[in-house]
């Protein structure tokens, strides 16, 4: 990567990470301060005994909250995604798997020109990896104890490189706030509708006229606009926030695997390691939902990671490893053609 490109990609990161912050905030003030409006248009017409929704205490808790959550997520996001894999810090290797580990991170830090990150361990059998942190000089990258026991020092060099390039690019940072964000959404839409289902304001205001015929309980027609449009944004919130992870992970896939394939000078290391990883059937049980889009390949096993077109584009959370395998067979022959010896390596066949 040239740097106008690499300092392109960058920027662009930093653009899309304080777009995230700005509209995270502005999610929860609509939640917040439109469940506020609704409340209020319901209740004005309530008698002077019943609940009257005044002050927007709601919009002012949310709003507060977001503010909070994404100061604790550009501070602390890092280490609570690797708190919630129960991952745990190489200190001093303890065995010659660790120590390989920490040779090749070492090396990779090197050849990217960035600060070695910490190294952790994942206790999951299932081989995946994933790197996390704010900036260059605050990145961590994990792996899991199955990745160790599966691959041979080349390919753990092409996924530690690979990882390398996300940390170099600033896709932690942004992939960081997502995971943060992601299950936030996800407590807040669970948080509201556990109120609702309460149903305490709603039945206060439609109670209080009991006695003074059906006009009074029909409503104010806006307040019901309004709190369909509230409720249903507390119904889709969550599934546009998790698109959304995924979306940005299936771009920078790509994008990592090349630049990790030039770190390493070796892209079919990297390309024999997303095969070994492709034929793990189980899922990385202690990666959760919000953080899946950080890992080199989907931690969920979800089957529409692997699927081409418009379904893998939607719902997947990676690409299709067969598709990045091909572009790193193909960066492996372009490369072969260079260094003038093509017949190593055959042209990679395009899937059908």
């Amino acid at each position: 990567m040239s740097d106008s490109n690499l300092f392109a990609q960058q920027e662009s990161n930093r653009r899309r990470s304080a777009w995230l912050l700005a509209g995270f905030i502005l999610l929860f003030a609509w939640v917040g301060f439109g469940g506020d409006w609704a409340f209020y248009l319901q209740t004005q017409g309530a008698p002077p005994e019943a609940y009257h929704h005044i002050i927007p205490w709601i919009g002012l808790l949310t709003s507060s909250f977001a503010a909070g959550l994404c100061w604790y997520s550009w501070r602390y996001g890092a280490g609570r995604v690797l708190w919630a894999t129960g991952a745990w810090e190489i200190i001093e290797p303890a065995d010659p798997a660790q120590q390989q580990l920490v040779n090749v991170v070492e090396e990779m830090a090197v050849a990217s020109g960035l600060p070695r990150p910490r190294i952790w361990i994942v206790p999951d059998p299932d081989p995946n990896a994933f790197a996390t942190g704010i900036d260059p000089q605050h990145a961590s990258i994990a792996v899991t104890e199955g990745l160790l026991r599966s691959l041979n020092r080349d390919e753990l060099q092409g996924v530690v490189a690979h990882e390398m390039a996300h940390v170099r690019n600033l896709d932690t940072r942004l992939m960081t706030l997502l995971a943060a964000m992601v299950g936030a959404i996800a407590l807040m839409s669970d948080g509201m509708g556990r109120m609702l289902r309460g149903g305490a304001y709603v039945r206060g205001s439609s109670s209080g006229g009991g006695g003074r015929g059906g006009g009074d309980r029909k409503g104010n027609p806006l307040a019901l606009i309004v709190l369909v449009a509230w409720l249903l944004s507390l119904v889709v919130a969550p599934i546009l926030s998790q698109l959304l992870a995924m979306a940005v992970s299936r771009k920078r896939e790509f994008l990592a695997d090349a630049t990790g394939a030039q770190f390493t000078r070796n892209p079919m290391a990297l390309a024999s390691a997303l095969e070994k990883l492709d034929g793990a059937t189980a899922p990385t049980t202690t990666i959760t939902h919000g953080a899946a889009h950080l890992c080199i390949v989907d931690a969920l096993g979800r089957p529409a990671s692997e699927r081409p077109g418009v379904v893998g584009d939607v719902f997947g959370s990676h690409p299709p490893i067969r598709e990045r395998v091909i572009r790193l067979e193909g960066m492996a022959y372009q490369q072969a053609k260079l260094e003038g010896h093509p017949g190593v390596l055959t042209p990679p066949s395009l899937p059908a």
